[in-house]
């Protein structure tokens, strides 16, 4: 992969690249055979790195340097097809300047456009991401634009806001990782928790994760735990490691109650707790003597007593 140009004079350059396009594109320099036409359900229109299959552009140098590169894009099929053009990203991304914002590119045509990355003087060293936006014809891809800016490196990790919450049996461990640095990273990510008595729950060891994180960038992610224990607190450490020499480590606690089951023995215990005190009451109390009716003389008096 040759390297791209740095020019000093970026202006003029970039007025030869519009003028280059728009020649390039009346002229349609580059008539695609008809194999490489756009097959049924394929994309009307594609976009690349110009050259030999590079995913993706790469540009490295001091800050100060105005880089020249070209981007590829493709129509394959027999209908023109006008395609938007435009840099995003808070790096490199916000340093790019395109021939042109839009593109109408003839049937079965390929065109270069020409496009500048200027790095300030004062850039940060490290790297710098952005992407080259290309839309059209209800469509939208980015082409990524990779930029290290030369001086020294610091790689920096930091592992934020672990949290440890039950889901359906188990549990499930959110997270999240922040790049402190200015180099990109690839994070590898360990996992242990240990109980409250100090053995192993979860051991998992370093393993890679899908992530590339760009200086500054901060992705959250969770580590599902399926086999959490059902009564138990545990101690949950994540290590996050990455080249040189990042480093970063987050601890959280968690306590596992088996809820249901919990407040169904209680229940059962309040239930036989209020039978017994029921049956103590009842063994306490004395029995009530009955009260003998009155004698056949005593009524006489009664009624006696009562006629007077």
């Amino acid at each position: 992969m040759q390297p791209p140009r740095s020019v000093r004079h970026a202006g003029h350059r970039r007025r030869l690249a519009v003028a280059a396009v728009v020649l390039l594109c009346a002229a349609a320099a580059a008539v695609l055979p008809p194999s490489a036409a756009a097959a049924d359900g394929g994309p009307p229109w594609t976009a690349a790195p110009s050259g030999d299959g590079r995913p993706y552009f790469y540009l490295e140098g001091v800050a100060g340097t105005v880089f020249e590169d070209t981007l590829s894009l493709t129509n394959p099929g027999s209908e023109p097809r006008t395609v938007g053009l435009r840099g995003t990203g808070k790096g490199a991304g916000a340093w790019i300047v395109l021939a042109t914002p839009e593109l109408k590119i003839p049937p079965r045509t390929r065109a270069e456009v020409p496009f500048t990355v200027t790095v300030p003087p004062g850039a940060a060293p490290g790297d710098h991401t952005g992407a080259i936006v290309a839309s059209g014809a209800g469509r939208e891809t980015d082409v990524r634009v990779h930029l290290r800016v030369s001086g020294p490196r610091l790689a920096a990790l930091t592992v934020e806001d672990v949290t440890v919450s039950s889901q359906g049996d188990g549990a499930v461990i959110a997270y999240a990782l922040v790049n402190r640095g200015n180099t990109t990273l690839t994070p590898r990510l360990a996992v242990r928790a240990e109980g409250l008595a100090g053995g192993d729950l979860l051991h998992r060891a370093p393993r890679t994760l899908p992530e590339r994180l760009a200086p500054g960038e901060r992705v959250e992610r969770t580590e599902p735990w399926p086999d959490a224990p059902a009564l138990d607190a545990a101690t949950v450490r994540l290590t996050a490691t990455a080249a040189g020499g990042a480093r970063g480590e987050a601890t959280a606690s968690a306590s596992f109650v088996p809820w249901p089951t919990v407040t169904g023995a209680a229940l059962l215990v309040l239930a036989a707790g209020g039978a017994a005190a029921r049956h103590v009451r009842r063994r306490r109390t004395p029995p009530t003597t009955p009260t003998a009716p009155p004698t056949t003389p005593e009524r006489h008096l009664a009624q006696a007593g009562a006629t007077t």
